[in-house]
């Protein structure tokens, strides 16, 4: 489901008008605004280039409505690339870096944005969930999948389905905790999650993964942590800590198989201790979310979906 509603609130009234025109509102992922160039729409697999070019006021507009006009109190996220709007829509930004230290400090003189539709498909984890959950007990899952490929919107309906429980299987909600390092998850607004997580569900918002696991550990008493895109040594370690505290795992990483898991040596600690039980890989063959096969780790076959 898409809801473009607080979108258009932020566009001025000719890239509204343009917008307006696309028959396939409800399949659009992504539009990209540049100063002095045409807008581009993705628009499901294929791109659409508008004959309307952007211009300064144009960017000025969006830039001052999505940041509620006070693009100074989004310092935090504007260093971090982009501001996420009401109904969970995410805008990356690009401009020129001020840099302190090491680190950016915020982003001037902005001359573009990517806005990101958030969507939602409830039900569409329904299929995987007989492999995550057995009884009361949630398996160590790992998503593998290309981009854009619906990693985020399946882990985020994984979540709801933990949190909530299953009454067809006999399965009771656990306490979960999202650590959304980049507000796709929950796609927090004001610290509140913009999608349906589940009425278990906390989620430390723009926080490191490695950090936000041990943060969860101490403070949360999670039952489940949920994670995107793992890939460092840190997150490593905060995992198994994590699951040495007796706490189950769902997570994801870009890949294009089982194989890419393998052979990356950052994720060897995670093998040598068995931690998953079962990974899912996605890919685009037949739409956006297709679930290639089921691979389970305890007999080291690969498992047809029912």
């Amino acid at each position: 489901m898409v809801n473009i509603e607080y979108i258009i609130k932020i566009l001025p009234n000719k890239i509204e008008e343009d917008l307006k025109k696309i028959d396939s509102l409800n399949k659009l992922q992504e539009i990209r605004i540049k100063i002095n160039k045409p807008i581009i729409y993705e628009i499901g697999m294929r791109e659409m280039i508008s004959s309307y070019i952007v211009n300064q006021d144009d960017l000025k507009v969006i830039l001052q409505r999505m940041s509620e006009f006070s693009i100074y109190a989004f310092e935090e996220e504007i260093k971090r690339g982009y501001i996420t709007i009401k109904g969970g829509h995410r805008i990356g930004i690009c401009g020129r870096c001020v840099i302190e230290g090491s680190r950016i400090k915020t982003i001037r003189d902005i001359a573009s944005v990517n806005i990101r539709i958030c969507r939602e498909i409830l039900g569409c984890s329904n299929r995987v969930m007989p492999y995550i959950i057995k009884n009361t007990y949630v398996n160590n899952t790992i998503i593998i999948s290309p981009p854009k490929c619906g990693k985020t919107t399946l882990i985020r309906d994984i979540a709801r389905n933990v949190s909530n429980g299953i009454e067809k299987y006999g399965f009771k909600g656990k306490k979960v905790c999202i650590i959304d390092e980049r507000s796709e998850i929950g796609a927090c607004y004001k610290g509140v999650p913009q999608m349906k997580v589940g009425i278990r569900t906390d989620v430390l918002d723009g926080s490191p993964k490695s950090e936000g696991i041990m943060m969860a550990i101490r403070s949360m008493s999670p039952e489940v942590i949920i994670c995107d895109e793992i890939g460092t040594y840190n997150d490593m370690d905060s995992i198994i800590m994590a699951l040495n505290s007796g706490i189950n795992l769902i997570t994801t990483i870009h890949g294009f198989g089982i194989e890419d898991l393998f052979r990356r040596n950052v994720f060897k600690k995670l093998i040598d201790n068995n931690v998953f039980k079962k990974a899912i890989i996605l890919n685009n063959k037949n739409g956006v979310g297709t679930i290639e096969y089921i691979y389970d780790f305890d007999k080291k076959n690969k498992l047809e979906v029912n």
